[in-house]
């Protein structure tokens, strides 16, 4: 790899010239403004044409969302990118942008819910068919095309079992048959993956998490080249409306300054994390792509430049045990989402009807606290839980 290019990405989102528009203000400001207003009908009219190349109807273009749009390109190194009011709303219309009724959708079985969601149920009502496939087997890939197959969509690493897929081997197979790719990347970021670069057609962020970074906002983001975003940008993107807020790019941009840092924190904390719970003896199974335990280690290595801090592990404990645990953490927020400052964990059983039975998942994220005082929670409170347990059956008369 360029050592030289990927710093210049990384200076990128943390540099900017001197911009004697903004009177050297070092922050893009927030431009806070539904309209922009012209001096002439002649300017106005030239500007109508292209609404999307010209500040007119903040709907449309603001120079607050505008700058973030053009750093997030720098890092992801793609032609055209455009932000959205979430996670979700770049992913649908991503989505909606390049199928049509009767077509048909190959999407890795781990994918985010609501992603799997709008593809397997809200689609069928277009006439628009998805099947679910593992996404580590390109064997299964294979066998589901069918002659109307056009999008694959992938996210890798996942964000529950995190399996990847082999983004390079994929894109080449779409192209084979004239699908379009699109690659959930927000594990990864573009600091750690980036899919353009492996032959993916279209990259979507959710940057409600790392890229943020602050818990703080919600947001999305599309990134592909000029032919397939300017389909996207005049139709999905002006037609549904849901576009980002000045306010929200604002606050992006701030936590894009230290994305690149932030990440190798992540990366290093993760790790440190993930291999202690390899050695406790409660735990059967920790799922992290940087782990050389990891079945797809070298595809990581391959494809990856790095990793983030969200990872999980699997269980024989009970489900309400494990629960207990967590309530007793006391680093550990209980929530949804990830990729801000604050350290979470969730708890759920698996049923998946394998030979496995029942068992227990933990998703945990690892935020910027000190992996040592995190590392010394998740044993505290597993070491109290087993000696309150303990006491517990002592304490209590045989029946």
């Amino acid at each position: 790899m360029n050592i030289k290019h990927q710093e210049s990405r990384f200076t990128s989102v943390a540099h900017d010239p001197l911009d004697s528009r903004h009177h050297g203000a070092i922050n893009i400001p927030i431009y806070q403004t539904s309209l922009f207003a012209f001096e002439n009908h002649e300017g106005f009219e030239r500007a109508m044409l292209n609404v999307l190349d010209h500040h007119v109807y903040s709907r449309g273009n603001n120079p607050t969302v505008e700058f973030l749009e053009q750093k997030l390109l720098e890092l992801e190194e793609g032609e055209s990118a455009k932000c959205f009011a979430s996670g979700m709303a770049a992913i649908s219309a991503a989505i909606m942008s390049v199928i049509r009724s009767g077509d048909h959708i190959i999407c890795t079985n781990q994918a985010y819910g609501p992603t799997r969601e709008f593809l397997g149920t809200y689609l069928e009502r277009f006439g628009i068919e998805t099947t679910f496939v593992d996404g580590s087997s390109m064997e299964e890939w294979v066998t589901a095309i069918r002659p109307s197959t056009k999008l694959f969509y992938l996210e890798s690493p996942t964000s529950g079992m995190f399996e990847l897929q082999d983004l390079e081997a994929l894109a080449q197979l779409a192209k084979g048959i004239g699908a379009v790719t699109i690659c959930d990347g927000s594990w990864a970021t573009p600091c750690n993956q980036r899919p353009l670069k492996l032959g993916i057609d279209m990259v979507v962020h959710s940057i409600t998490k790392y890229i943020a970074g602050h818990s703080d906002c919600l947001g999305g983001v599309v990134i592909g080249s000029h032919i397939l975003m300017d389909r996207l940008s005049q139709t999905e993107y002006m037609l549904f409306g849901g576009i980002m807020t000045p306010q929200s790019a604002a606050l992006i941009i701030r936590g894009l300054r230290t994305l690149p840092l932030r990440m190798q924190r992540h990366q290093d904390s993760g790790l440190r994390v993930a291999k202690h719970l390899q050695d406790q003896a409660y735990i059967t199974k920790v799922n992290h792509p940087g782990l050389t335990t990891h079945p797809q280690h070298e595809l990581a290595l391959r494809q990856m430049l790095g990793f983030s801090s969200l990872f999980s592990f699997e269980t024989k404990e009970p489900v309400e045990k494990v629960k207990a645990w967590a309530d007793h953490l006391r680093y550990f927020k209980i929530g949804v989402s990830w990729g801000g400052f604050e350290s979470l964990v969730t708890v759920k059983e698996i049923d998946d009807g394998s030979i496995k039975g029942k068992w227990t998942l933990v998703r945990l994220y690892i935020g910027m606290e000190s992996p040592e005082d995190l590392i010394r929670d998740l044993d505290e409170a597993w070491e109290g839980l087993e000696s309150s347990l303990t006491i517990r059956m002592i304490n209590t008369p045989n029946v």
